[in-house]
């Protein structure tokens, strides 16, 4: 996992380099452990980090010290553990890039945020693959049709892209807008999906 900070055994032990080099062999009191993975995808490397209720980050590029500042934020103290699937994502990944685009409608996910953010979140699964939305859409579907910016900051914070499809959000023109991973990734993911651009 590259800059990952971890000094994980073949069993995916609880062992994990700590800041200093040094290595944990126990989990500390207060201290968060989510599992870990990498998926190679034709837009480059996914990491994966999931709590024992799903999926709650997926980010382009292996970029682990931000991931995991990101995290920390977020859960305080954490220790990451290296997985083969965790919650079952890269399975379902994998399968979704084989062109079954249902695979990752099931992943379990523990986002966080507020329940506004949840709300935005959520309704993002309601748009199918081969579909886009625009933000308004989006912002109609939860019931707060005049929000299209508080939407829109909202499923730019999606931490769990590409399974909530926020790819497939688009302007209200029909054009491709902002996307944390870039527009060549949201162009790549929409035509693998059948979205003729």
């Amino acid at each position: 996992m590259g800059a990952l900070r971890l000094a994980l055994g073949a069993c995916g032990g609880p062992a994990a380099r700590a800041r200093g080099g040094r290595v944990r062999t126990a989990t500390a009191v207060g201290t968060t452990t989510l599992e870990a993975a990498e998926i190679d995808t034709p837009v480059g490397p996914l990491a994966l980090v999931a709590t024992g209720r799903g999926l709650c980050r997926v980010h382009f590029g292996p970029e682990w010290p931000v991931i995991e500042k990101d995290l920390e934020r977020r859960f305080g103290r954490i220790v990451l553990e290296r997985r083969r699937d965790p919650a079952g994502a890269v399975s379902a990944l994998r399968a979704y890039l084989k062109g079954d685009l249902k695979a990752i409608d099931a992943i379990p996910v523990d986002t966080g945020g507020t329940d506004f953010q949840r709300s935005v979140w959520m309704a993002l699964r309601d748009i199918r693959a081969g579909r886009t939305a625009s933000y308004l859409d989006l912002a109609t579907r939860i019931g707060r049709p005049t929000a299209t910016r508080a939407v829109g900051a909202a499923n730019g914070a999606n931490p769990v892209a590409v399974v909530l499809p926020c790819h497939r959000v688009i302007g209200t023109n029909g054009r491709l807008t902002g996307y944390g991973g870039g527009l060549p990734r949201k162009e790549w993911l929409l035509r693998h999906e059948g979205v003729l651009l």
